[in-house]
């Protein structure tokens, strides 16, 4: 009996006598895990069983079942009963090493068949499915794995409960005074948080800025871009990084840029990797790809993820043109949520500003580009806003739309300096925060920099 084999005479056997394993790992398991036709058969009883009477069923049930099958000849009949005669479990067994066999075999069945079924798309063998769903098909397989998380139980997890509020929540700060204020000390895990703003306003720049400054603090730092090549970003981050204008890179001797290259080293200790994917062709599970990828071939494991920039990404749900722009941005929001959450990870991402932004002198969530859904699923959302009096100041305005860290009444709208030919942000003095905000934000602000009356030209989306 080979090792595959035994593993699922031992699964059969604990799926009919021991419940709790039954009842943990049933939802896992599929038929086609299973080898033989004997197998396949004794399993479809025992899942048909408990799906029916939330139990397992005696071997005397799946006996008068197996009586009823129309699919069985004699032989095979015979066959299936006298191998479920042998059926029996050692009461000794370790449940945890049971559940850890369990799950590497289904993960283990999952991508043998993935990899069986895009053998046979790509000899054009199937019918129903293309190339082009063999990286969803193979990451689906890749993704498999046991939750036996059921929740939180009130009245039994209230210590735990109580040392979570006693406890320093982690968390990833800003090297930006207000962004630290207005978050409570920086970005927690498993949470969304976009920028919002118009094209040339700055939202690729700010992914890049706090790329930048996560990498000089020593976390690992992944970047994924659907719209710049990897090297544009990387120009980006070096400008910021280096404290070089981003022009004069391509001036700097080759010997100058290794030396501050070789200076950087040496005070930083985090990874940054950048991975460029085609404009409206990557999803949630490339990127979980990626990370398997990453963590296998590199021990590369990120501590926040920016995803530049949303609008422009796939869904691994919604397939096609004729999904409207309200589902479709939405349910990349909840894969990109998904995907923090699963990873146990902060993710960064952008969206555009809508059509009606264009001629705003302020933004809100109603400005959102295409979905109103994406603000309902991030955790932490601004907005960039620019005029050409902010632009010659050499400042920007960031308008704080939803924060579930603290309260988004709280600083709602502050000003940064911004240095574009560093790629860089910075806190400006305090008086002009001030300002900003203050009961003279309609006299004082609109004067100083907004000058709405002159029109939309002078906005920067």
């Amino acid at each position: 009996m080979t090792d595959s084999v035994f593993t699922e005479k031992i699964i059969l056997e604990n799926l009919i006598y021991n419940f709790d394993f039954a009842k943990k790992i049933i939802p896992f398991l599929k038929k086609e895990y299973f080898h033989g036709k004997i197998d396949r058969v004794i399993f479809s009883e025992i899942s048909s069983f408990y799906e029916k009477y939330s139990a397992s069923p005696t071997k005397d049930a799946i006996n008068i079942q197996l009586n009823k099958r129309k699919d069985l000849n004699e032989n095979e009949f015979k066959t299936t009963i006298d191998y479920l005669d042998a059926f029996g479990v050692d009461e000794n067994v370790n449940q945890n090493w049971l559940r850890d066999e369990t799950e590497e075999f289904c993960k283990d069945k999952a991508v043998y068949n993935a990899i069986m079924e895009s053998i046979n798309i790509i000899d054009g063998k199937s019918n129903e499915k293309t190339e082009g769903s063999i990286p969803t098909i193979l990451s689906d397989a890749l993704s498999v794995c046991f939750d036996t998380n059921i929740g939180h139980d009130y009245i039994e997890d209230s210590e735990s409960r109580f040392e979570f509020y006693n406890k320093t929540e982690k968390k990833i700060p800003f090297d930006l005074e207000f962004f630290n204020d207005i978050t409570g000390g920086g970005i927690p895990s498993k949470t969304l948080n976009v920028v919002m703003a118009g094209t040339g306003v700055g939202k690729s720049m700010w992914l890049c800025h706090h790329a930048a400054h996560c990498l000089s603090k020593n976390y690992n730092v992944l970047y994924i871009t659907c719209e710049m090549a990897e090297e544009r970003i990387a120009e980006r981050i070096d400008a910021n990084l280096l404290d070089t204008d981003i022009s004069d890179l391509k001036l700097m001797s080759k010997s100058n840029y290794d030396k501050k290259i070789e200076n950087l080293k040496e005070t930083v200790k985090g990874k940054l990797i950048i991975k460029e994917y085609p404009t409206a062709t990557a999803t949630a599970n490339h990127f979980r790809s990626l990370l398997e990828e990453l963590k296998l071939k590199k021990s590369f494991v990120p501590d926040i993820i920016f995803i530049d920039y949303l609008n422009i990404c796939a869904s691994a749900r919604l397939k096609g043109g004729n999904i409207g722009s309200y589902f479709l941005v939405k349910s990349i929001a909840e894969e990109l949520r998904g995907l923090a959450v699963e990873h146990d990870v902060p993710i960064f991402t952008a969206t555009q500003v809508n059509r009606s932004g264009f001629s705003n002198s302020d933004m809100g969530l109603e400005d959102t580009s295409e979905s109103f859904g994406l603000p309902q699923t991030a955790d932490f959302m601004f907005a960039l806003i620019s005029t050409e009096e902010l632009e010659e100041l050499k400042q920007i305005l960031v308008k704080q739309l939803k924060n579930r860290y603290n309260d988004a009444a709280v600083n709602k709208k502050f000003i940064l300096s911004l240095d574009r030919s560093k790629m860089k942000f910075s806190d400006v003095d305090s008086s002009q925060q001030t300002l900003i905000n203050s009961g003279q934000m309609k006299s004082e602000i609109d004067d100083k920099f907004s000058k709405v009356s002159s029109g939309v030209d002078d906005w920067k989306f």
